[in-house]
């Protein structure tokens, strides 16, 4: 596989979806932690348990990373089981097909870990867009952290619980529809009340 360029300047850790192919054919869609490099290292990201996304990783040794602003997209794929029949979303601005490469493993609070190494092979821009700030977006992708980590015995679920109230309150206020229904969306899939 040749390597290519990413379609964007990573900063940090940049929030997206990727999709991985499991074995029953269908891409499986999660929400994934890129993490800039430092320096000329490649791309990171890391898996927490033997999630579909590990396994597809470790069995395909590809995926596709998607840089998506729709919010829907974002909450389903960080809480939901969710499969396509195609690796790249609809909605999607921009994707990358990547090839991983297992780094470092490890144990944390008593779940798995696997850091990946994610290096381009091929890409694709669907739209330009002229970037905006949304407080409503921002709440909908730290509400499906928070509600990630509410059966993490390392984190404590009460702080967990409040910040969702939080993240809702900022949705209802600063929030387009959009934002709305992905807020919904965590509610429908989130087995807890706040």
């Amino acid at each position: 596989m040749g390597e290519t360029d990413w379609p964007a300047e990573l900063a940090g850790v940049t929030e997206s979806v990727v999709t991985t192919l499991g074995p029953n054919d269908r891409w499986n869609v999660a929400a994934l932690g890129l993490t800039a490099p430092d320096g000329d290292g490649p791309v990171t990201a890391t898996t927490w348990g033997r999630t579909r996304t590990w396994r597809n990783f470790r069995e395909r040794g590809e995926g596709y990373v998607q840089f998506t602003r729709d919010p829907v997209d974002f909450a389903e794929a960080a809480l939901a089981v969710r499969e396509e029949a195609d690796p790249v979303l609809e909605r999607a601005d921009a994707w990358v097909r990547v090839g991983v490469e297992r780094l470092a493993d490890g144990e944390e609070g008593g779940t798995q870990w696997v850091e990946w190494a994610l290096r381009p092979v091929e890409s694709g821009v669907e739209r330009r867009v002229v970037p905006t700030t949304n407080r409503g977006h921002a709440a909908v992708v730290e509400a499906t952290v928070a509600a990630s980590r509410l059966d993490v015995p390392t984190y404590d679920r009460e702080t967990l619980l409040d910040r969702l109230a939080y993240f809702e309150s900022v949705v209802e206020t600063a929030g387009s529809e959009r934002e709305r229904e992905a807020f919904e969306r965590v509610r429908d899939l989130v087995d807890a009340e706040w």
